[in-house]
């Protein structure tokens, strides 16, 4: 059966413990601006004008997401493949959501608010140090901030040595691309692949 109002919805699922709601705060403290300056990597979810829904990873070293204040997110846009869906997707609705993650620690970070895209030269200077500076920078102005539990990540054991899966049990990201997009030309090699991604990053 599809649930199809929220009403119905509650029947099913209690209401959230007093924690779980006050958690949640409308600006960075200080638990969460550290949070940011150890992570690595977030995922950034944003969504086009026509509510077609997207999720990007994105990774540098720990703290490249930059906290201009309070309320005030930096993240830079690393070179990719030029498809911008997320860039588009903020152009067209001004609204963001990031998941943040730090290796070793299973819990992570919410952070969700509108976000803009700026090519502002003070921005980008802020990215200079960087191997390869980026053209935009993503700012976001947080609307809410909260620390979720480690539940999901204890469940998936995701930073246990036991839970890492060997390359080889997939095919080569070139051979799967050459299948997807039915290419008639040879599957690049993992180990060029490689290669050719560490002279981008």
């Amino acid at each position: 059966m599809n649930i199809q109002s929220v009403d119905a919805l509650r029947r099913v699922y209690a209401q959230p413990g007093e924690r779980a709601v006050k958690k949640q705060l409308a600006h960075l403290d200080a638990h969460i601006q550290r949070f940011i300056a150890l992570s690595p990597f977030v995922v950034v979810s944003s969504s086009s004008a026509t509510q077609q829904m997207d999720a990007s990873p994105r990774g540098g070293a720990p703290g490249f997401v930059k906290v201009g204040n309070d309320t005030t997110l930096w993240l830079p846009d690393a070179s990719g493949n030029n498809r911008l869906d997320t860039l588009e997707n903020i152009i067209a609705t001004g609204q963001i959501g990031l998941l943040f993650l730090i290796p070793g620690v299973d819990e992570t970070l919410r952070v969700n608010g509108h976000a803009t895209v700026s090519t502002s030269p003070a921005l980008l200077a802020k990215f200079s140090h960087e191997a390869r500076a980026p053209k935009a920078v993503i700012e976001v102005t947080v609307r809410e901030a909260y620390l979720h539990c480690a539940k999901a990540m204890m469940r998936a054991k995701l930073w246990q040595a036991s839970s890492q899966v060997e390359r080889s049990v997939l095919p080569t990201m070139g051979q799967m691309i050459k299948d997807h997009a039915q290419l008639d030309e040879p599957a690049e090699t993992q180990e060029a692949m490689v290669q050719r991604y560490q002279s981008m990053l």
